[in-house]
């Protein structure tokens, strides 16, 4: 693998090259050179394209496909492929296929599964045995096989003891704990955001302090028995003053935000579109403009796209019946750029790495090659011919973007979408 990219405009804080225009010269995976008008000796193949930058790789902490058990909303291989053309080369699986990936042998297989492709897949082991929040899984055996955390995706954990239990093992081998927080019984049948527009539509609300009940029994328990815990998708104003407060203590706490909590409100939900159906659900402006001041003022860690293939059997149907979720991977960073500045969706699309014990690269010489390529300036509208997944639960069809991923550059491949 020899290429050069030209005319390239790098933004990468962390690299001496950051904000500069210039050539890289990739041989074998590692970036050999970085310069301007470099000579091409190598006879390598030319990337030119217009107005190219390129960042570190971006890795998304929160991604589903279903295989094994669901291929019909998405398989391993085209999952990854969608992810490269998204400009993603890393993702985190969640552990709700069937079977729940709670041993490991099944870490096992969805690692064998994922071999070879550009865009490297680090596994989410269950928390609890079958995801059920009764007995802890295999976590130390699921870690060995190459788990980066435990969690059991959109599930809350009710046994505040098993909680603290699981937070006290993984220290001994300084493994993280993923806890949703969603209080089940405040929750009850509510299927959207407690407030005016689910009045008004006549829809059983989920109101804020469900999450944010949790959150806090979630940082005592934290605050008791040390550890690392992550708070996947938080989604309330006042969930992200408990998380900064628990910072400002000193607890070892990290959080996420789903794209669509930044971009989208449950004003939404008029049309009883179920797209717009999504755990936790969509909340307020004021909710919305607390998460991007929480992006700004580095409460929250990363952003994820939540990604969540449903097959259509399972989402247009009545909208108390149908499932939460939609896919996000293509739609991420073109969403991203209509609310946040790009050096600050850049440093959260890779922020997410060093949480989770993922190696990451500066771009500078001698490094290998782990890259994003993209041009944030274009708009266009995301239509049905922008998705790459199996399944086509996107939040996002008719919305106006900003932003296009060319493809990515890593474990010696390159992607161009």
């Amino acid at each position: 693998m020899k290429i050069i990219i030209r005319e390239v405009k790098i933004i990468d804080s962390k690299s001496p090259f950051h904000n500069q225009t210039l050539d890289i010269l990739i041989v074998d995976g590692f970036i050999k050179k970085i310069g301007k008008s470099l000579p091409n000796s190598e006879n390598a193949e030319e990337i030119k394209l217009y107005n190219l930058h390129v960042s570190q790789g971006w890795f998304d902490s929160s991604v589903s496909f279903g295989e094994p058990g669901y291929e019909d909303r998405e398989t391993i291989e085209n999952g990854l492929n969608t992810a490269s053309k998204s400009g993603f080369t890393a993702i985190a699986l969640q552990p709700n296929s069937s079977p729940i990936i709670d041993n490991q042998s099944q870490v096992n297989f969805v690692l064998n599964k994922a071999y070879g492709f550009a865009t490297q897949l680090f596994p989410i082991g269950a928390l609890t045995k079958g995801s059920e929040g009764k007995d802890m899984a295999e976590l130390y055996d699921m870690k060995k096989a190459g788990a980066v955390a435990f969690g059991d995706y959109t599930k809350s954990l009710d046994n505040a003891n098993l909680l603290k239990i699981a937070l006290q093992y993984v220290q001994d081998f300084d493994g993280l704990v993923i806890a949703f927080a969603q209080d089940e019984k405040i929750k009850g049948s509510g299927v959207a955001n407690e407030g005016i527009v689910s009045t008004q539509l006549g829809l059983k609300g989920i109101p804020n302090l469900a999450e944010e009940l949790q959150i806090a029994r979630n940082l005592f328990l934290l605050e008791y028995t040390g550890g690392k815990l992550h708070i996947p998708t938080i989604s309330t104003a006042k969930s992200v003053q408990l998380i900064k407060e628990a910072k400002a203590k000193g607890l070892n706490v990290t959080c996420s935000v789903a794209v669509h909590h930044l971009v989208l409100t449950d004003s939404t939900l008029k049309g009883f579109d179920t797209r717009y159906k999504v755990s936790p659900p969509l909340r307020t402006e004021t909710d919305r403009n607390a998460l991007l001041e929480g992006i700004k003022n580095e409460t929250i860690d990363m952003i994820t796209s939540d990604h969540n293939p449903i097959d259509i059997e399972h989402k247009k149907m009545e909208f108390d019946t149908a499932k939460n979720g939609t896919i996000g991977l293509e739609s991420a960073f073109g969403a991203l750029m209509t609310v946040l500045p790009l050096e600050t969706i850049i440093e959260k699309l890779t922020a997410g790495k060093a949480v989770f014990s993922i190696e990451s690269n500066s771009i500078d010489e001698g490094l290998q090659a782990n890259l994003t390529l993209f041009n944030p300036e274009p708009k266009s509208i995301f239509t049905k011919s922008n998705i790459l997944s199996k399944s086509k639960n996107s939040a996002f069809f008719g919305m106006e973007i900003k932003g296009k991923v060319y493809g990515i550059v890593n474990q010696r491949k390159i992607i161009l979408a």
